[in-house]
Order: C-alpha cells, then sequence, then structure tokens
C-alpha cells in the first residue's frame, strides 16, 4: 500500500524500449500513462502512509469478528445449549416464563428453539425505560423449552441478536467504542480501500508489462535477484493483486454500513428499486383483541414453508399481525418472512427471498459474506486469509518506505515521497478529467472526498512553504549546454586508441 519505486521514476518512451533515442515529439507528447503514472505513484504512496493504519486496523478487529460466533457458542453455553428431550412446553408458556423473570417487562420477539438441544429465547420491550428496544440493547431471557427453567438473562443486540462479547468485538471493528466519531475511522478506511487498491493494481500492470506476469505474481521464484527492497515492493505488489478482489469486496460491503456514504447507497438502491421487500405490517384482525396465540401462528407459518430458524415478531396492539421471519444466513439464504392475522393466525401477507429483486439479493449475500455466516467455515478461513494477506500488504509497505530511507546506516528515518507538481505537469483534457473524476468520486464518497480535500491543502501549504509547487516537472527536461550561450550541438570528439600495457616494450 506505500510502494513507489524509486527505479522506476524515469518514464520510458517507446523509442527507448525499442532501444532508440526518444524523438523530441515523443517527449513533447507522452502517453496518458506516462503522464497520469507520477500523478498515480504519488497518491499511492500517500494513501498508504496515512490510511494503512486506519485499514491495519480494520482488518485485526475484522479478524477477531468473523471467529465471533465460535467464540460466543463457547462463552455462552449454559444459554444457547439444553439437554435433549422428546417432551416441550407450548411457546406461549416459554414466553410467559421470560416475562415472570422481569416483572414489569412485555415481550415483543420471540426466536423459538430449533433443534432438540436448542434453548428459547424471548426479547423483552425495554421502552419502558426510555429507549426503543429496537435502538438499544434488548434484554434476552433464555429459556429451556423441555424443562420450563429459566437460564438466565442477557443483553442481546440488533437483528442478529448478538450477546454482549461479539457485540464488543462489533463495535470494535465498527467504531472503536467512540461512537458516532468512531464511525469515522471505519468509512475512511473503507472509502480508501477501493483507490488505494486500484492504484496499486495499474502500478503493478505497468511493473508486469516490463518484467512479465509470472515473475511479477511470483517474485518469490527468482530469489535472491534484486536488492532487499526491490524484494521487499515484489512481495507487497504480488500479495495486493492476488487479494485485489477480496479488497473491493470487503471496501464495496463496508461503505453499505458507513453513515454518509451507507446513506448515498441507500439512496441509490431506493432509486432503483433495489430495496429489500418487506410483509404488509398493517392491521388485519376482524376480531380486535381476538388473539390466536403464538403457537397456532408458529403452526401455520411452518406450513407457509417458513422452516429453520426463525424471530417472531409480536403485535404491538390490538389489530397488527404477528411477523415470521427466517434468520438462516447460511446457503442457502433462508429469508422469507410471512404476516399473520392476529385474531386467526392466518397467512395475510408473505414475501419469498426467491422473489426479491437480484440486486436485493445480491446486497443480502453480500453483507453476510463480509460478516462470514454465508458459507460458514469456508467462509470464515477466507476471510482470514483476507485479512492476514492485508496485513502482511500493509507491512511490505511500510518496510520498502523504510528501506528508501536516504541514510541506510541509521536506522531512524523513512524514504522521500514521489515528488509534488505531478498534477500541474498534466495537459489540460487530463487535468480536467482528473478534477471531475475526483469531484465525482468525493459525492459519492464523502469522507474520502474530505480528507483528500484536507490531504491537497496540507501539501500545497507545504510546498507554498517550500517555494516550490511544480516540483520540477512543469517543464520537460531538455540537455544543457556546458558553458557560454550556444545552444546547439557540441561535434563529437574523435576517440582516442586505447594503450595496452600488454604491448608495451
Amino acid at each position: 500500500m506505500v510502494e513507489i519505486e524509486e527505479e522506476e521514476d524515469r518514464v520510458e518512451t517507446t523509442d527507448e524500449r525499442a532501444g532508440g533515442p526518444p524523438s523530441p515529439d515523443r517527449e513533447r507528447r507522452p502517453g496518458v500513462w506516462a503522464a497520469l503514472r507520477p500523478l498515480i505513484l504519488r497518491a499511492h504512496f500517500y494513501a498508504g502512509v496515512l490510511i494503512a493504519p486506519f485499514v491495519l486496523v480494520a482488518a485485526v478487529s475484522g479478524l477477531l469478528y468473523v471467529w465471533t460466533p465460535q467464540v460466543e457458542r463457547a462463552l455462552y453455553d449454559d444459554l444457547l445449549r439444553v439437554p435433549a428431550s422428546e417432551h416441550s412446553l407450548s411457546l406461549s408458556e416459554q414466553v410467559r416464563l421470560a416475562e415472570d423473570e422481569v416483572p414489569g417487562a412485555r415481550a415483543t420477539s420471540v426466536r423459538p428453539a430449533t433443534g432438540p438441544e436448542d434453548s428459547t429465547r424471548v426479547l423483552l420491550d425495554r421502552s419502558v425505560e426510555g429507549v426503543p428496544y429496537r435502538e438499544g440493547p434488548q434484554t434476552a431471557v433464555f429459556v429451556d423449552p423441555h424443562r420450563g427453567e429459566v437460564l438466565g438473562i442477557s443483553e442481546s443486540y440488533g437483528t442478529s441478536g448478538a450477546l454482549p462479547a461479539r457485540t464488543w468485538i462489533d463495535l470494535l471493528h465498527r467504531e472503536l467504542h467512540l461512537g458516532e466519531v468512531g464511525r469515522l475511522y471505519s468509512e475512511l478506511a473503507a472509502s480508501w480501500l477501493t483507490p488505494v487498491a486500484l492504484g496499486g493494481c495499474l502500478l503493478w500492470l505497468a511493473r508486469a508489462r516490463r518484467r512479465g506476469t509470472r515473475r511479477t505474481l511470483l517474485p518469490w521464484s527468482g530469489r535472491g535477484e534484486g536488492s532487499a527492497r526491490s524484494r521487499t515492493v515484489s512481495a507487497h505488489a504480488a500479495v495486493g493483486m492476488w487479494l485485489l478482489v477480496g479488497l473491493l469486496f470487503l471496501s464495496a460491503t463496508g461503505l453499505t454500513w458507513s453513515k454518509y456514504a451507507g446513506a448515498n447507497v441507500t439512496d441509490l438502491r431506493a432509486a432503483l428499486s433495489w430495496t429489500t421487500p418487506t410483509v404488509a405490517t398493517g392491521p388485519s384482525s376482524d376480531s380486535p383483541g381476538v388473539d390466536a396465540g403464538i403457537d397456532r401462528v408458529m403452526d401455520r407459518a411452518r406450513d407457509a414453508g417458513l422452516d429453520g430458524p426463525v424471530t417472531v415478531d409480536l403485535p404491538r396492539d390490538h389489530v397488527s399481525p404477528y411477523v415470521v421471519t427466517q434468520i438462516e444466513r447460511s446457503w442457502p439464504t433462508k429469508a422469507d418472512s410471512a404476516a399473520l392475522a392476529q385474531d386467526t393466525g392466518e397467512v395475510v401477507d408473505v414475501v419469498r427471498f426467491a422473489d426479491h429483486p437480484f440486486m436485493a439479493k445480491l446486497s443480502r449475500w453480500g453483507v453476510d459474506a463480509h460478516m462470514g455466516v454465508l458459507f460458514g467455515v469456508p467462509n470464515q478461513i477466507a476471510l482470514t486469509a483476507l485479512c492476514l494477506g492485508l496485513m502482511y500488504v500493509i507491512a511490505m509497505g511500510y518496510r520498502s518506505w523504510w528501506l528508501r530511507r536516504p541514510d541506510r546506516e541509521r536506522v531512524a528515518g523513512v524514504g522521500r515521497a514521489h515528488p509534488r507538481g505531478s498534477f500541474l505537469a498534466l495537459s489540460p483534457p487530463l487535468k480536467a478529467a482528473v478534477v471531475v473524476f475526483l469531484a465525482a468520486l468525493g459525492w459519492a464518497l464523502p469522507v474520502l472526498g474530505v480528507s483528500l480535500a484536507v490531504f491537497l491543502l496540507v501539501d500545497m501549504v507545504i510546498g507554498l512553504r517550500a517555494g516550490d509547487l511544480s516540483g520540477g516537472r512543469r517543464a520537460p527536461r531538455r540537455p544543457r549546454p556546458r558553458s557560454g550561450l550556444r545552444s546547439s550541438p557540441v561535434p563529437e570528439r574523435p576517440a582516442r586508441p586505447r594503450s595496452d600495457s600488454r604491448n608495451r616494450g
């Protein structure tokens, strides 16, 4: 992520690669890549140096979160697992036991036991404390469905029903336990990850064009070749390319949870009708005050095909329906939902996951894969490899920066950045294209746009204090006459015959 190659600072023209001297026309009109490469190189370097710490924290905390399902089952085994038995209490009786455990509380939703060794989880309304239960942690009471005993009480968070340990790691990954301010860190990392990765990809492609694809993808095949820094840069670039698709995936899916870019994603999905459909939850009871009961509702939901783990949202008033939703997120995804009349328990509306718009399905799969639940353990292993690989790329980027320090005898110190002035050296059309591209990117990813503006402002101030914004790149390099005011070429002197000591005397 911090790659910059001093041996590639000179842009080669076609004539140079062919072995001949560069023509004046070719020097005055470099290709688009030759013109953009210094800008991409400088941007990739600075973005890597400044953003890599945020990406590193996200990678480490994300690696911890990947394995939280196993951690949660181990830590809360006494709440989640029960001895198997053929006899079970009715769901309505289990709900009553949970409400009795917390006097004055009212059940809002239930997660019935799926298997004979699973407990039933009853979520209680906390709005009596001034916190709407959908916005804060919910009180979860765990009930043994066979013996009718309350196993314990814990806080439960979000639609996934995460317990405290998992939630702590989730908040660490999402906001560093700093609230809304902390969310900016994860959005900053997710926003910059895509342009940094794509910039590195462009630099790698240019490198592969000169050195060969196999050599650049497998730099260790020529072990011992080149300097320590060259080998470090090669490893940084090769592993970055292996991870490219995964990094772009993490960036895109991570932005769906972000505050500012996430709002843009939500608006875009709504404009293109990519939103996830939901069942109708309006009044559906013809006999207000009559309740068929959660047991009858569950029987009708199972008859309607809602098998596996489900959540039953209880009616909020005397006419609202029950809502049963599948919560199985492994493959194949089960996310059907149904609304059932409170008075009869009959299905009044159902939404099948198979009928969701394709982009809504893709969003569901992307989020689940990002969390490591879509394919179970293989998904977790893939994310683990991706996080470890990203840590390695960051480490190699910083090492290459350190190896590029001017004084190799000093341990402290780092290398210089690519010279400024890359943008000023562009032609007017390329300047306009770059400005339009960055403006669009900043609009779509506001945190990236603001951070980029701050960086450019600081860089401009430093350049003004140094007395040069161009970095010596505004005018093409031309040979200088050795002396006098003449600009005509100096005639070549005839070569002297070489003396050979072996032919003397």
